[in-house]
């Protein structure tokens, strides 16, 4: 199986992220592992859909979501077009392939009074945590970043002049966001706590750790879930639910969906209609107060 010519064509072709390319390289894996113990198949660009299917069969049987069901085979899809394209097979077995039915998530975002209400807690904040803590939720909700978006921001990014941000998101795909009067006047707050840490490692990185390192995915999840558990009784409370509440107040107010997509990042427009389920409660109440006819 040529899975080092498909981990050069996803990485370097198309620019998927580390994460992803591991949890690509892991799907095809364990593809690999049902067909070779159930079929005695050790070349699984040679099988048909048959085995695919029994396959996803065993994997829903096992109490698996179908959305992750899925996702792994999405990797099976990509690694057999991955396959056609360079020639090295003539059909592929899952051209035909429907995926199973999934139930829609509801993300539901931060109320502008949550929000308000974590940024009074984070108002007099006079430590270097404090600061970069605030910083942190506060750059989450003006600009609708992600995390790993974020985790990467370098100081380097950001232009006091232009008041922007340069991002690069996925693909390695960069975008520049404004940046407003607020957000500025904060990392001008923080920089002077940051400067006084000692040992830096990542000098180059906007945001770090006490260590003066990197600081990484589990710490921002659990400075947006600590913060959020005291303004909000909302189950999911996460960094994306903060980009969901960026999205959704932008639309509510009437922002075009296309200057939303932009600054998401988003390659299709598809991706962010979805925000725009959370806005159907504002759409009916400026429908019902500007009609003509009610």
């Amino acid at each position: 199986m040529p899975l080092q010519a498909f981990s050069d064509y996803l990485q370097l072709e198309k620019k998927y992220s580390r994460h992803t390319l591991t949890a690509y390289l892991k799907d095809l894996e364990d593809f690999q592992t049902f067909a070779s113990q159930e079929y005695q198949y050790d070349e699984i660009a040679s099988v048909n859909y048959a085995i695919i299917r029994s396959w996803v069969v065993a994997l829903v049987d096992s109490g698996i979501s179908n959305r992750t069901v899925n996702r792994k085979i999405s990797s099976l899809k990509t690694y057999y077009k991955f396959l056609l394209k360079t020639g090295q097979i003539e059909v592929n077995p899952l051209a035909k392939h429907k995926a199973l039915k999934t139930s829609k998530k509801v993300q539901v975002p931060f109320s502008e009074s949550e929000i308000e209400s974590v940024m009074k807690l984070l108002g007099s904040e006079n430590s270097f945590e404090g600061m970069r803590d605030r910083l942190i939720i506060e750059l989450f909700y003006a600009t609708g970043i992600r995390r790993a978006e974020l985790i990467r921001i370098k100081l380097s990014d950001i232009s006091f002049a232009q008041k922007t941000l340069k991002v690069l998101g996925k693909r390695n795909k960069e975008r520049i966001i404004p940046l407003l009067p607020a957000v500025l006047k904060t990392i001008e707050e923080y920089l002077p706590f940051r400067q006084e840490l000692e040992n830096v490692k990542d000098d180059h990185l906007l945001f770090l750790t006490p260590k003066g390192v990197k600081i990484y995915e589990t710490l921002v999840y659990r400075i947006i879930n600590s913060y959020f558990s005291k303004a909000s009784e909302k189950v999911k409370k996460s960094p994306h639910i903060l980009r969901h509440s960026f999205a959704t107040h932008l639309l509510n107010e009437g922002a075009d969906i296309n200057a939303v997509k932009e600054l998401l990042g988003h390659s299709s427009l598809a991706s962010t209609q979805v925000y725009t389920q959370n806005s159907i409660a504002k759409l009916k109440e400026v429908y019902k107060n500007s009609h003509p006819r009610n």
